[in-house]
């Protein structure tokens, strides 16, 4: 069912070319176009980025110089001191306004880039040699501070803008003729262009954009990109605005509108982001919306769009904004003046939601405080590698401060590892869950197939557990056993009544588990010397603060909970259990348990 893919399951945008558009939502470019002129600055937000952003160039003034004995891995520091330094030295109400001492580690700064980078244009990233991509994201850093000293008349920044222009038309070379990696490479790399194309035009910066852009712009009916990525969301949605802004080309818009619009309903009132379902790292991280602070911004500046308004009302009053937003941000609105007009439209949107996700299997409920995640959209078959969702988390539980993490299922079932839906079904306010799993034993090889040295094949099980010199593909399956896995949630006002089904052969053992956050107090159960509860029996609580989550009743038919990672995982000593307060409850197939979670 989740592999099957619909016509409609993305948009692809080609040909958006300077001469003409493909324009697929008319009302919504003219949107786009609406006029903003006259919206006053926000004097407030702007104070605050300026004292910060000085606070950081004090920072950056008290590190010690860069040693020539050690070499870096990532330049990705060095060019966003030279952003945040050229903001304050080019801002008439920054401290450092004019200041020659910037000057001077301005010019530091870019000779040390303009000595590592090379011949080709580009800088090493960590493991990436010479990488096109990741220079790109350099540039994202320093364009901005070229287009900002571009105005800027001091007399004794003549060379540093010359060594900027060098470095940046360097890297051009290598825009226009490098490659990418992942997905979210492209757009980047076509941003860096149109950035590089916005300072020192050049029609092959606009050429290589459209030879990207003829790929088709990869979005699922979900409003998903290709990475289904919180990391990479935040990093495309940024890379279209540039384009779409520098290019005039306000359809591209359109896209990040749909994407957007997904993560306020990814968004936690605490400003964590659902990740779950992601096909790259960030599925096992914990993020936070502010990433996504000058998409929601522009988005609401330039549509009126109260939802936008709200989450970037929303990122402002979080804890994190400082450190991630105001000490580093201020070159970007100097750069772009749109950010810095106020946003004028009303902040208040309806925040009561139940929004099914069909093409990612992912559910998400809100209902006042409490906060429900189901998820069952697995990449099969589950592979450990980026690129591919494998994320075991089935169901998260959030009621205000009070925070179930996750909750998983595993059995001891040829220790195939934790339960990965198969999709999930709606009906109504039941959610359903089901996976089946399959285990085989083999059978002589024909004569045909023999061989008297016993040398044959190194290939991988049927079933995909292990890998051996069996030549798999000519022996005949048979004592095959198959294990389904059915887990009903039904929803009511916040409210879930969980059915657990799994059966198959007997006397396997069954562990569901639930992390709960760090900290909590968990009544009701039994702590064992390694720090894990047992629900025996009844009701269990989390309480932290003043929120709790009551969930129960429990059962404890074994206390084996090791190994249920799969021998994937352990064949490395790898585990996916995390931090958190653990808690557990146990049962043998065939297994049958219902519970509350409330």
């Amino acid at each position: 069912m989740k592999n099957q893919m619909s016509r409609g399951e993305f948009i692809r945008l080609s040909g958006l070319t300077l001469a003409g558009a493909l324009v697929t939502d008319i009302v919504f470019a003219n949107d786009m176009l609406s006029d903003n002129s006259k919206v006053k600055e926000d004097t407030e937000l702007m104070k605050k980025l300026i004292l910060n952003n000085d606070a950081k160039v004090k920072s950056i003034l008290n590190k010690p110089p860069f040693d020539s004995a050690i070499k870096l891995s990532s330049f990705r520091g060095v060019a966003s001191s030279i952003t945040i330094m050229t903001a304050s030295m080019s801002n008439s109400d920054s401290e450092y306004y004019k200041s020659k001492i910037l000057a001077e580690k301005l010019n530091e700064a870019i000779d040390f880039l303009l000595k590592e980078q090379y011949s080709d244009g580009t800088l090493d990233a960590g493991g990436n040699r010479q990488s096109p991509p990741d220079t790109a994201f350099i540039l994202e850093y320093i364009c901005p501070a070229a287009a900002i000293l571009k105005n800027n008349k001091q007399a004794d920044l003549v060379q540093l803008k010359d060594k900027l222009k060098k470095f940046i038309l360097n890297a051009g070379e290598a825009m226009v003729t490098g490659g990418v990696h992942t997905p979210n490479h492209r757009w980047v790399i076509c941003a860096a262009l149109a950035s590089i194309n916005s300072l020192y035009p050049d029609t092959k910066y606009v050429k290589r954009i459209d030879e990207w852009l003829a790929e088709g712009i990869y979005m699922n009916e979900d409003g998903h990109y290709a990475e289904r990525s919180g990391i990479y969301s935040a990093v495309i949605d940024k890379a279209l605005i540039t384009m779409s802004r520098l290019l005039n080309r306000p359809q591209l818009l359109e896209i990040v509108n749909k994407n957007l619009t997904t993560y306020f309903y990814y968004t936690e009132p605490n400003g964590d982001l659902v990740t779950v379902d992601s096909k790259r790292q960030d599925q096992f991280m914990d993020l936070k919306v502010t990433n996504f602070y000058l998409q929601y911004r522009y988005m609401a500046i330039r549509t009126k769009n109260p939802m936008f308004a709200h989450m970037a009302n929303l990122i402002e009053n979080l804890p994190a904004f400082a450190t991630d937003i105001l000490s580093g941000s201020l070159a970007f609105f100097m750069e772009n003046e749109e950010l810095r007009k106020k946003i004028t439209v009303d902040t208040a949107v309806e925040n009561d939601f139940e929004k099914f996700f069909a093409i990612s299997n992912l559910a998400r409920i809100r209902r006042g405080k409490t906060s429900v995640t189901l998820f069952g959209g697995n990449d099969k078959p589950v592979m450990i590698v980026s690129g591919r969702s494998s994320n075991p988390n089935f169901l998260m539980y959030r009621k205000g401060e009070a925070i179930l993490k996750y909750m998983r299922l595993s059995t001891s079932f040829f220790r195939m590892g934790y339960f990965s839906s198969d999709g999930i079904v709606r009906e109504g306010n039941k959610y359903i869950l089901n996976e089946t799993k399959e285990a085989d034993y083999y059978q002589p090889l024909a004569e045909e197939f023999r061989k008297a040295d016993g040398d044959y094949k190194l290939s991988e099980s049927p079933d995909g557990r292990f890998w051996n010199k069996m030549d798999f593909d000519s022996r005949v399956k048979s004592n095959v056993k198959t294990q389904t896995t059915v887990i009903e949630i039904t929803e009511d006002n916040g409210t879930l009544s969980l059915d657990f089904k799994v059966d198959g052969p007997p006397n396997v053992e069954v562990t569901i588990e639930m992390c709960f956050k760090e900290g909590s107090n968990i009544t009701g159960a039994t702590l064992d010397e390694k720090k894990n509860y047992f629900l025996k029996s009844g009701q269990g609580e989390l309480s932290i603060g003043s929120d709790s989550i009551q969930f129960g009743p429990g059962k404890c038919e074994h206390l084996n909970i090791e190994n249920l990672d799969s021998e994937e995982y352990t064949y490395h000593q790898g585990s996916l259990r995390t931090n958190g307060e653990h808690v557990y409850i146990t049962g043998f197939t065939p297994f049958h348990h219902k519970m509350v979670i409330s």
